[in-house]
């Protein structure tokens, strides 16, 4: 969850030697480049070293690919993935092309770009559980669609297009693969759009003059041999088995390295989508499993995915001598002494270099090789930081360690380099069996290096697309690291070089991993709200907490606010003695006197340059710690509001802003709990408000549904929020909650009830309120309620008839009781003037 991490860490707990060196072996990819391929999130089941090289050492034969592509995180077919990454060892990845940024979080307050930094990294551990690996597009995930061209048209079709083509270009699959029909149907529009954009980058990937400034970017022209359609599953209709020219395959069985089943591999892949609610997924057992293939474009197929494919090294020139090589490799490995693999292996080494470096893919596999390799020694590298958190133009404190635990082949330690800024570290170093040896540098850390931050989030961006200057960033997962390093070694009168980068000497305390570098800025900025509301001509504090991240710092603090608000003072100085230090300063801003909207941002000058970063760590067991370094921005709302009671109690969801946003409406706020929720401790409260999923998350708050109602009757007031389950069925005033929605947040809202108090008490609602929401009108809006219930408006999507259950308000004896799927906990933290006067109506009944 986010929170304020402080500096250091625990222990990493104590593992067997072996362990450390295979965990290790895949953090530290071993070429400068290997950054976007899966880290190391969650360990897979024990297995012997031995077993894990000898599975590499036949991966190294196959030379068959496949990309899937799908919309979001949890779309991809897991068992499908490991199946053919584990069983028949293709080079296999998925292309996600959202990170999930509008998906739910059961976990916790994450919502938008928040929670997709945190999908992206669940399927970064879900692919380490599958063997596959993950990409990117730029779209973003902007909430439910229902028809793909609404889809197409907020995303930026040709860029989205381009990012297909791009990864397509750059992992070079030999076939694709879409979970969805482009067909259009009832399903989420990204999903039809995922595959009608996979379908049209098909048809131009291996066309020279489509995207050609990706071939000056020294990307090539690549066409795969074939698109299907991966049907059987969500997002189709049954009865694939009675369609022409569908293909089945079977994809049941073990993976023939651990004996674990696919289906069980998929389930622990899957339970990565935790903030989803998958958590507790498990696969089944190993029996049969049939996956249905359709084709979509290119060869047909009648056996296989991949007929027509020469999936091994015969492909290329001069592969055969790569092949029976490997072969004769696999076939002499000794799962008791795999060092005496090595020279064979670097024979094999010596003749991939042949091949030249023209081909990404064999570019690959010698990468794949060069880890093979350092297993077989049983090598492995490390450079420790005494901290994670650095500032720009500081000096870094590196620890660098080679340890090796077998081979009688010579080793030796050349050479430290660090690319970013041209230096090398001469060792000369031979490196025994059984023998650690370590070296201590210091290094500047660029002034120019830019603070961390998902690259994806670096830049303002509209709904539907992330800005990203870097090309060469497209498409993959997380960040390059900070400060790369490169260790580079002399094996048997050959070069290995294996890339490293600084991580903290301590493990965090959660993921169990040291964490990696991030750059900071030297002070933080906090804002205490994220909406502020104003009265039209009024004014109001503004408090902003500078936090220091180093002694002595020092600079000077103000607000940049638009023309027309007024900021005093208009600067302040600060100083820090020490690290952690913090001071909370003042503004006083006024608003203009009409009703508008408008972005704060604090800024911070310190050393000449100016800051203007928040700071929000998110930290959950099941994946690493991320540090979102966004501007400390607030949104102020200037606008007419009336609020009538006082004491609000407040029930927590799946988790939501609308508890801070009532008491930035002036409310007095007390959080609840199941236990609050008697008739004689609710009624100290004019109103209870519920927050969204309570029923989901709450699993015995049904129990509490007649001393809720019993509050009702005795004049109390409740707004529940939208709910996933049923949990008002059996309820005095019951209803019944479907899948029906309005994602469409622009349209048109007609009043059912134009007199009701909801819509004119204590502030007069009229259709321009319903001006600027996003994302959506509402979900999970009842299809069933009770005849008490009064409908209070109506809206729909385009084409569909209009729904009336968004807003359902019932006098029950004194008191009123609400429903609404009405997406107030998007609209609220993003300042909707008009949503916080319809809220403030909803709450103020009866009042």
């Amino acid at each position: 969850m986010a929170a304020v991490l402080p500096h250091g860490g625990v222990s990493q707990p104590r593992r067997s030697r072996l362990t450390q060196i295979a965990r290790l072996s895949v953090l530290t990819a071993v070429c400068a480049n290997a950054w976007f391929f899966p880290r190391v999130t969650e360990a897979a089941e024990p297995q012997t070293d031995s077993a894990a090289i000898l599975r590499e050492l036949k991966d190294l034969r196959e030379m068959g690919s496949v990309l899937y592509i799908a919309a979001h995180p949890d779309d991809e077919n897991t068992q499908l993935i490991a199946y053919l990454a584990r069983g028949r060892r293709y080079r296999t990845a998925y292309l996600s092309l959202t990170r999930g940024d509008g998906g739910q979080n059961v976990l916790g307050p994450e919502f938008g770009e928040e929670l997709g930094v945190i999908r992206t990294q669940e399927l970064l551990a879900a692919r380490h559980i599958d063997g596959g690996r993950q990409f990117f597009s730029r779209a973003i995930d902007f909430g439910f669609s229902k028809d793909y061209r609404e889809t197409l048209r907020i995303w930026d079709r040709q860029q989205v297009l381009s990012d297909i083509v791009r990864v397509i270009r750059e992992f070079r699959p030999d076939v694709l693969i879409t979970r969805f029909s482009p067909e259009p149907g009832r399903t989420h529009g990204h999903h039809t759009a995922s595959a009608v954009l996979a379908l049209e980058a098909f048809k131009l990937c291996g066309d020279p003059k489509a995207f050609p400034e990706q071939l000056e970017q020294g990307l090539t022209p690549w066409q795969p041999k074939r698109i299907l359609w991966n049907g059987g599953g969500f997002g189709r209709g049954g009865g694939d088995a009675a369609r022409a020219g569908v293909l089945h395959i079977e994809t049941g069985g073990n993976d023939p390295a651990t004996g674990e089943s696919f289906a069980e591999i998929a389930g622990r892949s899957r339970s990565m989508h935790k903030t989803q609610g998958f958590g507790n997924f498990r696969g089944g057992g190993g029996g049969p499993r049939t996956e249905s293939f359709e084709l979509l474009a290119g060869e047909p197929t009648t056996k296989d995915i991949l007929d027509g494919v020469d999936t091994t090294w015969g492909r290329y020139p001069g592969g055969a001598t790569i092949s029976r090589l490997t072969d004769e490799v696999v076939a002499k490995f000794n799962p008791q002494d795999a060092a005496a693999s090595v020279p064979a292996l670097l024979d094999l080494k010596k003749r991939l270099a042949d091949l030249g470096t023209a081909n990404p893919v064999v570019n690959e596999k010698r990468r794949e090789l060069d880890r093979i390799l350092q297993e077989c020694l049983g090598l492995t590298v490390a450079t420790t930081v005494p901290q994670a958190e650095v500032v720009a133009g500081e000096t870094l404190h590196l620890h660098h360690t080679v340890t090796r635990l077998a081979g009688a082949v010579p080793v030796r330690w050349v050479a430290v380099r660090y690319p970013a800024i041209k230096a090398e570290l001469p060792v000369g170093a031979d490196v025994s069996a059984n023998q650690s040896v370590s070296r201590d540098a210091t290094e500047p850390l660029p002034a120019a290096t830019p603070l961390s931050q998902p690259y994806w989030l670096r830049e303002d961006h509209p709904p539907g697309m992330y800005r990203v200057d870097d090309p060469a960033l497209i498409g993959r997962p997380e960040n390059p690291p900070v400060f790369p390093v490169e260790q580079v070694f002399e094996v048997g009168g050959q070069t290995l070089v294996i890339a490293d980068q600084p991580r903290q000497a301590a493990a965090d305390s959660a993921g169990g991993e040291p964490r990696r570098l991030d750059v900071i800025p030297p002070v933080s900025l906090k804002l205490g709200s994220e909406v502020v509301l104003f009265a039209p001509g009024a004014a109001h504090v503004v408090t902003v907490t500078v936090t220091s991240a180093r002694p002595d710092a020092a600079g000077t603090l103000r607000l940049d606010a638009p023309s027309g608000w007024q900021v005093t003072p208009a600067i302040q100085s600060f100083q820090f003695a020490s690290a952690g230090a913090q001071t909370n300063f003042q503004f006083t801003v006024t608003a203009p006197g009409r009703p508008t909207t408008a972005g704060i941002t604090a800024q911070a000058d310190v050393g000449g340059r100016r800051y203007d970063n928040a700071r929000i760590v998110i930290h959950y067991p099941h994946i690493p710690l991320q540090l979102l370094q966004p501007p400390a921005r607030l949104k102020a709302v200037c606008l007419d509001l009336a609020i009538r009671g006082r004491q609000v109690g407040y029930l927590p969801g799946a988790g939501d802003s609308v508890e801070a946003a009532l008491k930035e409406m002036g409310y007095a706020v007390t959080t609840l709990t199941e236990a609050d929720l008697t008739p004689e401790r609710l009624k100290a409260f004019d109103a209870v408000v519920f927050g969204i999923r309570a029923f989901d998350t709450r699993k015995d708050l049904a129990a509490c549904v007649p001393a809720l109602f019993a509050y009702v009757e005795a004049g109390g007031n409740v707004v529940m929020q939208y709910n996933r389950v049923n949990g008002l069925e059996s309820a005095p005033l019951a209803l019944r909650v479907s899948q029906d929605r309005v994602t469409d947040e622009d349209a048109p809202v007609t009043f059912l009830a134009p007199a009701a108090p909801a819509l004119n008490v204590p502030n007069k609602i009229t259709t321009a309120d319903f001006a600027g929401w996003v994302q959506e009108r509402g979900v999970y809006f009842p299809n069933e309620w009770d005849a008490r219930y009064t409908p209070i408006l109506a809206c729909s999507d385009p084409g569909e008839a209009p729904l009336k259950s968004g807003l359902l308000v019932a006098h029950y004896g004194r008191g009123n009781f609400v429903y609404t799927g009405l997406a107030f906990f998007r609209q609220l933290p993003a300042g909707v003037p008009g949503a916080y006067r319809l809220f403030a109506n909803l709450v103020s009944l009866g009042k």
